[in-house]
């Protein structure tokens, strides 16, 4: 998606990392050029509103379930090592945790 019009950040990086973004999962920096941008785009601005809206939806419906904590340090342990560029194993990780 773009608006066709130029900017100093790109639509497709602002859409790539919108929900980096929306987590506040990014250096301030990087927050900054994204907040110039929804100012300038419009496309983008509705992206994000929208995006913004399930998050919260989800958030209010779905957030009240307690995570099992052995399912949370699986999760964090795979988070962990695809940043750290290890080889993830290929067995999947929901698989392991409907088992419990």
């Amino acid at each position: 998606m773009s608006c066709g019009e130029p900017h100093e950040t790109d639509c497709s990086e602002v859409l790539d990392h919108l929900y980096e973004f929306l987590d506040h999962e990014m250096p301030d920096s990087d927050c900054t050029k994204f907040e110039v941008h929804f100012e300038e785009c419009s496309p983008c601005l509705e992206k994000y509103g929208l995006e913004q809206a399930v998050k919260k939806l989800v958030k209010r419906c779905c957030g009240q379930d307690d995570v099992p904590t052995d399912l949370r340090a699986k999760v964090m342990g795979r988070i962990d090592m695809i940043r750290s560029g290890e080889t993830v194993p290929e067995h999947d990780i929901t698989a392991t945790a409907q088992e419990s």
